[in-house]
């Protein structure tokens, strides 16, 4: 009998055993996954390639639960569930791409948000019809990086020795500086680089892809098109240019005095264009017979005249709209297939920083549409903003800066910059940026579920930057708290480290016994950052 008991009684642990050693299996989505015991939903998940998204889970750290950004539906179970902290049972079944599970997330991160102050990018560079990384610009001019500062402003404009001496700077009156005392010459140090590069025995030309066998046909050799010409041959379309004159450059040639814009800064920055394979076709007048010719032809035609009235966009034989040539505002399509249209031919916008963004965007749509894609959506990032600053806000600030007035060239140095007097305008930008834009999660997860910056309304904080420590920056209205670096900083046994501060919506991270940031990142401060999911704790000086 006894024998009797302990047989049944091993098989019994013997079954136990078998169930805890058998590795249970989810279905997430539809798609089945095998994972160990122990495992969580977002293991699955991860296993799968599935992105769940979340802000508050460091891989081997116990989950936080903080965020909420992860949660999914578990069959059977009414409430969603954070995937980082539910342990996986055998025959789960759950749903992460479905609308509720969406709405939770989005709603989640509409409420972190509403505790969030910071701008992603500057204000300057959000204002800039060109859409430049303007601080990225100046620190590089700052360093001396000059190279480097003509390969980020030649991303997002093709004539910036030509912009930076006729544009009336939008973004300058964007500049927060502008607050204190007078903004940063933006466009003189966008000048300084540009004609830096043109005088160098060697003009930045960037790379150009393999040729697509694909062609397109630009009217019109302005801002515009010449814009176009520019990202299009980039990409490895076979780009002509064709205008009725003797020379390139539109309405930069004939409309703007030879005081303001030299021909020969013109001319240099047209010849780098050429440099990459572009061909004009000048003294050429379209008509309604040639430009049909120029459809059968090419695979696109992109229509970058001036301004045109209604009997010349008539011998175009395209649709006009209330101002011009009538295009699809988000893919600058015209109703006829394959032709598009931008610039002054659309409403004329007077500015040429203008026409030549629009003629990147049309580039940028051209290139989609030779792809097969039928939508085009603008790459700009979800953005954040501070808005107006309150009192003792600016100071804090302007500890980034240097306390310099505003620097105004000599007329015998032809209106330009010196080298010491672009370093000198570039160290008195405040450096509002964040410091992590391309790697913040909050911002990627923003724009991914289209969250409402201001759905939740909250209190607004108080502009903070603690810079106590050599290398990093902490700015506490950016944290969302995650509890990531508080971890972190336990694990490896930081003598004093990082803690929270206070309960529910008012919870803060600080350093415990008011002690400085300096004291309290001694062994971590890299790996803090390098964790941390948005821009709150930075290094200073972001490496390349």
């Amino acid at each position: 009998m006894c024998d009797a008991k302990l047989i049944s009684r091993s098989l019994k642990l013997k079954t136990l055993a078998s169930k805890l050693s058998k590795m249970p299996k989810i279905t997430i989505d539809n798609r089945e996954v095998e994972v160990p015991q122990g495992a969580t939903i977002l293991d699955a998940a991860r296993k799968l390639g599935i992105d769940i998204p979340t802000l508050c889970h460091l891989p081997d750290f116990p989950a936080n639960t903080s965020c909420m950004v992860c949660v999914v539906k578990v069959d059977g179970r009414e409430r969603l569930l954070p995937s980082c902290a539910t342990v996986v049972r055998d025959g789960m079944h759950v749903e992460n791409d479905i609308e509720e599970v969406r709405q939770a997330r989005k709603s989640a991160l509409e409420l972190l948000l509403s505790d969030h102050l910071g701008d992603c990018i500057a204000p300057c560079h959000n204002t800039c019809p060109a859409h430049m990384n303007i601080p990225l610009m100046i620190r590089q001019i700052a360093a001396g990086q000059l190279h480097d500062a003509i390969v980020t402003i030649k991303q997002e404009i093709a004539l910036p020795a030509v912009l930076g001496r006729i544009c009336p700077a939008p973004c300058e009156k964007a500049c927060r500086r502008r607050a204190h005392d007078n903004p940063v010459s933006i466009c003189l140090l966008k000048r300084f680089a540009a004609d830096t590069d043109l005088n160098s025995d060697t003009p930045y030309l960037p790379q150009r892809k393999t040729y697509n066998n694909k062609k397109v046909a630009i009217v019109g050799a302005g801002p515009a098109g010449l814009s176009a010409a520019y990202y299009l041959q980039q990409q490895g379309c076979r780009c002509t240019v064709i205008d009725d004159h003797d020379k390139p450059g539109g309405m930069l040639r004939c409309g703007i005095p030879n005081s303001e814009l030299p021909h020969k800064v013109l001319d240099a920055e047209i010849a780098q264009i050429e440099k990459l394979g572009v061909k004009f076709r000048l003294n050429t007048k379209i008509t309604k017979s040639s430009f049909k010719r120029l459809q059968k032809d090419y695979d696109a035609v992109l229509v970058a005249t001036g301004p045109l009235d209604q009997d010349q966009i008539a011998e175009f034989n395209i649709p006009a709209g209330t101002h011009g040539v009538k295009v699809d505002t988000q893919t600058l399509r015209t109703e006829i297939p394959g032709v598009f249209a931008a610039g002054d031919c659309i409403r004329k916008r007077q500015l040429a920083v203008r026409a030549g963004a629009e003629g990147k965007t049309a580039a940028h749509a051209i290139i989609k549409s030779l792809n097969g894609k039928t939508t085009f959506e603008s790459p700009n990032l979800y953005s954040t903003h501070i808005g107006k600053l309150q009192n003792g806000e600016m100071e804090k600030f302007l500890a980034e800066a240097a306390d310099i007035p505003r620097l105004e060239p000599k007329k015998k140095s032809n209106g330009g910059f010196t080298p010491d007097q672009a370093h000198n305008e570039s160290s008195r930008c405040l450096h509002c940026d964040c410091r992590k834009p391309d790697t913040c999660k909050l911002r990627q997860y923003s724009q991914q579920y289209h969250a409402q910056t201001n759905r939740y309304k909250a209190p607004r904080r108080t502009f903070e930057q603690l810079r106590q420590h050599a290398d990093i920056i902490f700015e506490p209205g950016k944290c969302i708290a995650c509890g990531i670096c508080i971890q972190i900083t336990a694990r490896h046994r930081e003598d004093f480290g990082l803690t929270f501060i206070g309960r529910g919506f008012d919870v803060r991270v600080k350093v415990p016994l008011n002690q400085n940031l300096d004291q309290a990142l001694k062994k971590t401060a890299a790996q803090c950052v390098n964790a941390c999911p948005t821009g709150a704790l930075a290094f200073k000086n972001q490496p390349k």
